[in-house]
C-alpha cells in the first residue's frame, strides 16, 4: 500500500498557472497577512544565493512581511545586513538574534525561570522569528538562506494552501528533486542514504506504527522549507539541535490532524552542501545523530516503544541491508538518466551512517532527554508581551544601524572613488 498517498495531501506541480495563483494569494493576503521567515548566518550575505532570494521577494506582492533572523558577530555586520535588505518593499525586520538587545530580553526570561540562552543555532533563530512573525501574519513560510535555485514560486506554493480556507490546511511541507552540480548528480545524502532506509528498517523492527507511517508519507522529510499557521507557530516546540526538520514533523504529528497537512512540489531544488564530518559531533554525522535520537524519542512518547541495546544492534544490521539496496537502485536511476554516480563513495557514506546508528543509539539509551525549546504559549505565560518586546528591540537595532556612520574603511573607499 502506498502510504505516501494515504496519509497526507500531496500537491503536485503539473504546470500550475502561476499568474492565477499569485493573484489569488495576493487577494487573500489582504485580509490574512503572510510572512516569510529566513534564519541566516552573516556569511550567507557574502554568497550569491541570498541576493537572489531578496530580489525574488521584492517582486512577491503576496508576501506582506519579511523576518530575517541573523546571527552576526559584530554591529558592523548587522548594519550591513540591514542595508542589504533595504531594497525590499515589504516591512522587513532584521532580528539580531545574538545582539545585546535580544540577548538582554532572553536574559530577563531566564531570570524568570525559562532559559532559552542555552539553545544555539537555527532552532533558537526559528523560535524567535516565529514569535515576531505571528504578531502580524496569519501564515508564515520558512526557508533557508542558501537556496541556489530560489524562485518566488517557493513561498507562493507554500503559503497558498494555508490561506485558501476551503482547503483546511494548517501546515505545508516542501518536497523536491535534489539534482544539480556539474556534472549533474544526486544530492540529499542524508535523506536518500539515511532517513529513507532508517524508516523502512524501523517499520520492519517495530511494525507499521502510526508515527513511522506518517514519516514515511513525506517525500522529502528533511526539507527546510515549510509554512504553518500563526496558531500552530505559537503551540509548537522547536527542536534546538540539528534534528530540527524531523523534530518539527514530530510536533506537527502531535498537534495537527493528518488531513490538515500538505506537501508541496517545488520541482528541482539545490542549496549548499554539508561535509560528512569527522565524528558524530560534526557535519552530516551530527545531523544523522540528532535525527535518529529525535525519532527514537518520539517513538517512545507517542507509540510506547521501549528501545534497548538489542534494538540498536538489530537496527544497524537492517539499515545496512536497506541502504545498500537503495544504493543499487540509485545507481540504476542515475545511469538511466545520465547522472554522475559514485557508487563506492555512496557505500562509504552508508558505512559511516551505520556507525552513527550504533554510537547515537547508545548515547540515546544513556540520556533519552530531548532538546526542544518550549513553545511560545509557555514563554508568553512568563512574559505576556514578550513578542512586542522583541519587535521593539528589532526596531531599535535597525534604527541604530541606519543612523550609524559607515566604518572608516568604507569612508576611505568612498574618498578614493571621488579622486
Amino acid at each position: 500500500m502506498d502510504y505516501k498517498q494515504e496519509l497526507i495531501t500531496t500537491i503536485h506541480d503539473l504546470g500550475y498557472d502561476a499568474e492565477r495563483l499569485e493573484q489569488r494569494l495576493t487577494e487573500l493576503s489582504q485580509t490574512n497577512p503572510t510572512a516569510v521567515l529566513i534564519p541566516s548566518l552573516y556569511e550567507e550575505l557574502e554568497r550569491p544565493a541570498l541576493a537572489t532570494i531578496r530580489d525574488h521577494l521584492s517582486h512577491s506582492p503576496f508576501v506582506n512581511n519579511v523576518i530575517v533572523c541573523l546571527y552576526a558577530d559584530t554591529f558592523e555586520q548587522y548594519r550591513h545586513a540591514v542595508q542589504f535588505f533595504e531594497p525590499l518593499p515589504q516591512p522587513t525586520f532584521v532580528l539580531w538574534e545574538n545582539g545585546p538587545r535580544i540577548t538582554g530580553i532572553l536574559q530577563t526570561l531566564k531570570d524568570k525561570g525559562l532559559d532559552l540562552l542555552k539553545f544555539k543555532g537555527k532552532g533558537r533563530a526559528v523560535w524567535l522569528g516565529l514569535g515576531v512573525a505571528s504578531l502580524h501574519a496569519a501564515a508564515i513560510a520558512l526557508h533557508d538562506a542558501d537556496i541556489v535555485t530560489y524562485d518566488r514560486a517557493y513561498p507562493l506554493k507554500l503559503l497558498y494552501p494555508l490561506l485558501e480556507q476551503d482547503f483546511g490546511i494548517a501546515f505545508s511541507k516542501a518536497y523536491y528533486a535534489r539534482i544539480g552540480g556539474n556534472p549533474r548528480s544526486m544530492h540529499g545524502r542524508v535523506t536518500r542514504l539515511f532517513v529513507t532506509p532508517l524508516i523502512t528498517s524501523l517499520m520492519e523492527l517495530f511494525g507499521y506504527r502510526d508515527y513511522l507511517r506518517y514519516l514515511d508519507a513525506y517525500r522529502y522529510p528533511l526539507s527546510g522549507e515549510f509554512a504553518l499557521s500563526a496558531d500552530l507557530a505559537l503551540t509548537t516546540r522547536i527542536p534546538g539541535n540539528w534534528g530540527l526538520e524531523v523534530g518539527l514533523l514530530a510536533e506537527v504529528y502531535r498537534n495537527v490532524a493528518l488531513k490538515r497537512i500538505a506537501q508541496i512540489d517545488l520541482g528541482v531544488f539545490e542549496h549548499k552542501h554539508q561535509t560528512l564530518g569527522s565524528s558524530t559531533n560534526s557535519g552530516l554525522q551530527k545531523m544523522c545523530r540528532d535525527i535518529l535520537q529525535s525519532v527514537f524519542r518520539t517513538l517512545t512518547e507517542t507509540e510506547q516503544v521501549v528501545i534497548g541495546h538489542d534494538h540498536i544492534r538489530a537496527l544497524r544490521i537492517k539499515y545496512r541491508r536497506e541502504a545498500q539496496n537503495l544504493a543499487r537502485q540509485y545507481f540504476v536511476d542515475a545511469r538511466f538518466n545520465g547522472l554522475e554516480y559514485d557508487r563506492h563513495k555512496e557505500e562509504i557514506t552508508i558505512e559511516t551512517f551505520e556507525q552513527v546508528i550504533l554510537e547515537a543509539g547508545n548515547q540515546y539509551l544513556d540520556d533519552p532527554t530531548g532538546t526542544q525549546i518550549p513553545d511560545w504559549t509557555r514563554a508568553l505565560a512568563v512574559i505576556p508581551d514578550l513578542r512586542e518586546q522583541l519587535l521593539d528591540a528589532i526596531l531599535s537595532d535597525m534604527a541604530q544601524a541606519r543612523s550609524a556612520p559607515p566604518p572608516a574603511t568604507d569612508a576611505v573607499a568612498m574618498a578614493s572613488a571621488v579622486y
